[in-house]
């Protein structure tokens, strides 16, 4: 049978369904080193294909999410993806932590999966906390 709706990729369908409570899952723009044991999903096909903010739709819409991280530097150096990263998490009331880059990419080890855009865009990653939805 063939999905119709949400994420086509089998991948990415199959790391959002096996994510238990608390578990983590990366959306990244196309530079984020993604650490070795953590599985890439890889949607990258050229600059800016698919855009971070797309990946992240379809991700918010499958799932039940409790929280996010970004670095603190996308505030500065990337307002404009910040606000919009802001009012995705707002619209879903998922709370926003802010921590340094650093901070972030010792983070993304505790991922159970990385989906890698196309991205261009200094600083848009965020990590999603999963929710329950009872």
């Amino acid at each position: 049978m063939r999905k119709n709706s949400g994420t086509l990729n089998p991948a990415l369908s199959r790391v959002i369904s096996e994510l238990g409570h608390t578990d983590e899952m990366v959306v990244t723009d196309a530079g984020l080193p993604i650490p070795a044991g953590v599985e890439r999903i890889d949607l990258a096909l050229t600059a800016n294909v698919p855009e971070f903010l797309q990946c992240l739709d379809v991700v918010l819409a499958e799932a039940e999410f409790e929280g996010a991280i970004a670095a603190s530097e996308i505030t500065s150096h990337s307002p404009e993806m910040y606000q919009a990263l802001r009012k995705r998490l707002d619209r879903h009331n998922i709370p926003l932590e802010l921590v340094p880059h650093t901070d972030f990419k010792s983070r993304t080890q505790n991922s159970k999966a990385a989906v890698r855009s196309g991205e261009f865009t200094p600083y848009a990653n965020v990590i999603l906390v999963a929710g329950v939805v009872y």
